[in-house]
């Protein structure tokens, strides 16, 4: 039983849409937040949600085969497939087309389709803005939505037609494809050099829209069929492990091959460069595989993700960088609320994974961008925090507003935990229906007071927030709460404020003086204005019976 609870925190794989998050925990079981437009978050509703809240239907134990939601796409996770068939569904819906998808499963090098028993099973999905892809227990990668295609159009080389079920990629002869991401319309795989996949030698594949060079072949040439990047093809020096995609930029993340020094990785990105999405210090779109040069070398980076127009890594000590669109949305150190913050970010932006009591993001497992959010997974997976836009509630944190720097995501849902705790207990007293009356009743009064709690802390948060930034001049952090008060909940306003001022620089001092200075003005204003009313109140009486 504490196995079972154990694993139903645990969150093992994560998802972020263009408004909307999903996780999947290690009993099977997905949460879901943010837009609820479409049905994408698979509660049987269109309603937004502010928290995360449990899908209708769950998985059998350990599904994991859940991978980053396109942008505008909906999102659904199931232990066969998820649905495209033109019709939106509020709640997740077995793909039928699925069961018999096991007889066309490629099985040898020259294409034959082999005989399997039972329905085809998937081992990891993808969603683009266009398209959705799935690799089966074979190697066999699958694609529905907007396929690319030959065009027949004059000065076209490729098309996109809708395929309502999925067809299997010939393109691999064979070999297992372990790995694949999905831009709006193109795709990036990671396929075996071998028939089998033994852990190693693996070679960098690219096909789709090529537009911005997203693929990574050198050109702006579309192709129809996958092709070798070059750069990490078998022979490459370098074992690509992680790959990603945003609208029209690609990321990677490699180690080199037969070292010893795990330590050592880098981030390679290319394609369109307009907002700073490549982290190469301009907004130039790249057609080649470059290094994101300004990451640390010593850094062993575990996880990359991209968003529409920005891009995301993660180390294994828990340090965040992020770059691109609108400062890499919100992660930058000088964020200011004066609105001169805005404008994208060229090169990685560091979030220090370590606070005054140690790492913050101790044990990270995954970073996973959405269109315009970004959601980090830690503490072995029982932590989640999320930062960016808010609309919709995408950041899981009760608020629909954007969060300049990372903000806990409320993880694990409050419902799960007390009603596991007032349904063993009402077992144990064994008084049957009207206990369980009495146990709804307790939890809704119960979640009631949790939202209104929840709501005035938002509003002290953003409240706090503000003073905090417009003396300051930059976000409230965790690092900015006094260690006094972090200790032992005592705090002694008159020795902080000595301690801080003794400890700031001249830049801070002259903003403090500065802050100060135009709030004496404004109060001696304020003060002025309300003696002259006055002043003119007390004289209209006496005009009147003058007259």
């Amino acid at each position: 039983m504490e196995g079972n609870t154990a694993l139903s925190g645990k969150v093992v794989a994560v998802a972020a849409g263009e408004a909307h998050s999903l996780v999947l925990t290690g009993d099977g079981r997905v949460y879901s937040w943010g837009r609820g437009m479409f049905g994408r978050l698979g509660t049987g509703s269109e309603v937004d949600e502010l928290f995360p809240v449990q899908r209708i239907t769950s998985l059998p134990p350990y599904s994991k085969m859940m991978d980053r939601s396109g942008v505008g796409a909906t999102t659904s996770v199931s232990f066969t497939a998820s649905v495209l068939d033109g019709e939106n569904y509020s709640m997740p819906h077995l793909m039928d087309q699925c069961l018999d998808l096991g007889s066309r499963s490629l099985g040898s090098l020259d294409h034959s389709e082999t005989k399997s028993e039972g329905p085809l099973k998937i081992c990891s999905i993808k969603a683009g803005g266009m398209m959705s892809l799935a690799i089966d227990d074979h190697g066999t990668l699958w694609m529905w939505g907007n396929c690319p295609q030959q065009s027949n159009k004059k000065g076209s080389s490729i098309s996109f037609e809708s395929s309502f079920i999925p067809i299997p990629v010939h393109d691999f002869h064979g070999h297992p494809v372990v790995k694949v991401a999905c831009g709006s319309e193109h795709v990036v795989a990671l396929v075996s050099a071998r028939e089998t996949y033994k852990g190693e030698d693996l070679v960098c594949y690219s096909w789709g829209n090529n537009n911005h060079g997203q693929l990574g072949l050198g050109d702006r040439e579309s192709r129809v069929h996958p092709e070798i990047v070059e750069m990490f093809n078998q022979d490459s020096s370098w074992d690509v492990y992680e790959i990603a995609c945003g609208a029209h930029h690609t990321a990677l993340l490699t180690r080199k091959k037969r070292t010893n020094d795990t330590l050592e990785s880098v981030c390679w990105t290319f394609g369109l460069g307009d907002n700073g999405q490549l982290g190469h210090g301009t907004t130039q779109s790249v057609l080649k595989p470059e290094p994101v040069k300004e990451l640390p070398q010593q850094a062993y980076l575990i996880s990359v993700d991209c968003g529409l127009f920005h891009t995301s890594v993660v180390s294994s000590v828990g340090d965040v960088w992020s770059w691109g669109m609108e400062k890499g949305l919100g992660l930058c150190p000088d964020a200011s609320f004066t609105g001169t913050d805005a404008g994208d970010a060229a090169s990685p932006l560091l979030m220090s994974g370590y606070g005054v009591d140690g790492p913050i993001f101790h044990n990270p497992i995954q970073v996973a961008c959405g269109a315009a959010h970004t959601v980090l997974v830690a503490h072995d997976g029982y932590k989640l925090w999320s930062w960016g836009r808010g609309t919709s509630g995408v950041l899981g944190n009760g608020k629909t507003v954007n969060c300049f720097a990372p903000s806990f995501v409320f993880w694990p849902p409050l419902t799960e935990d007390f009603k596991q705790s007032e349904m063993k207990t009402v077992g144990e007293e064994g008084n049957g229906s009207k206990a369980v009356a009495e146990t709804d009743r307790s939890l809704s009064l119960a979640m009631e007071e949790i939202k209104l709690l929840q709501s005035k802390l938002s509003i002290m948060e953003q409240y706090g927030g503000m003073l905090h930034g417009l003396v300051f001049g930059r976000p409230f952090t965790y690092q900015d709460i006094p260690i006094s008060l972090q200790n032992s909940g005592n705090f002694d306003i008159a020795k902080e404020w000595e301690s801080m001022l003794e400890s700031a620089d001249h830049g801070k001092l002259r903003r403090l003086e500065l802050f100060y200075r135009d709030m004496r003005a404004t109060i001696k204003d304020k003060i002025m204005k309300r003696r002259i009313q006055e002043i003119i109140k007390e004289c209209l009486p006496s005009s009147t019976t003058e007259k």
